[in-house]
């Protein structure tokens, strides 16, 4: 796990989510266990909400998203406390934090079609594709920012949207049984963020762009 992963905290995750998340990581750290299996452990929780979403569970598949999310930060602390951090680790929990946020906004999406009364089919999956859309381009953005203008976002540009927040919205959307809502939410913050790290960008850098250095 890359050892900077604190850095990129959000709001959620400084205030609410380290507070077992650290705790747990200390407890980790006596065992065996490695950094990436705790990135692999978040990754499986997230389906396990996924799957909960998919039988209609949204009250405990909305509380998984949430503890996904806590066992997130698990694995950087893991790798501080036993200096193991690489920037493989890094890259794969990236990589998997992504496939986790298909899945649990996929199970959302597919929730609030099955089992929210009154809503459109039309409507539920536009909106479930923009929150997924939204939400793999403020990691891409934020991507981009490190390679190509030394540095991740700051201030708004840099917590607004982060995945703490988009998974804690997701846990109190389920719980309150408003998918569509949610979903309606999380495509708005999410594509929100992106317009405005654009625009931050911008300013930030006028310089041409590197054609071999973009990421496909």
């Amino acid at each position: 796990m890359n050892a900077s992963k604190a850095s990129y905290d959000g709001i959620v995750s400084r205030y609410l989510n380290r507070r077992f998340s650290r705790p747990i990581a200390r407890l980790v750290a006596k065992t065996p266990v490695t950094p990436n299996q705790v990135s692999v452990v978040s990754f499986l929780i997230a389906l396990a909400s996924m799957g909960l979403f998919l039988g209609g569970y949204n009250l405990w598949a909305g509380l998984a998203a949430q503890f996904s999310s806590i066992v997130d930060g698990v694995d950087g602390d893991v790798a501080r406390l036993k200096d193991m951090a690489t920037r493989f680790g890094g890259f794969f929990d990236a990589v998997l934090d992504r496939y986790s946020d298909v899945a649990i906004i996929g199970g959302l999406t597919y929730w609030t079609v099955e089992y929210e009364v009154g809503v459109s089919l039309g409507v539920a999956v536009g909106v479930g594709l923009m929150a997924i859309v939204g939400a793999l381009m403020v990691s891409y953005t934020r991507a981009r920012a490190e390679a190509s203008l030394g540095g991740a976002f700051q201030g708004v540009a840099g917590f607004l949207g982060a995945r703490d927040a988009r998974l804690l919205l997701v846990m109190i959307g389920a719980l309150l049984g408003q998918g569509l809502a949610t979903l309606l939410v999380l495509a708005v913050l999410t594509n929100a963020t992106v317009l405005l790290r654009l625009a931050n960008a911008r300013s930030r850098s006028q310089e041409p762009a590197d054609i071999k250095g973009e990421v496909q």
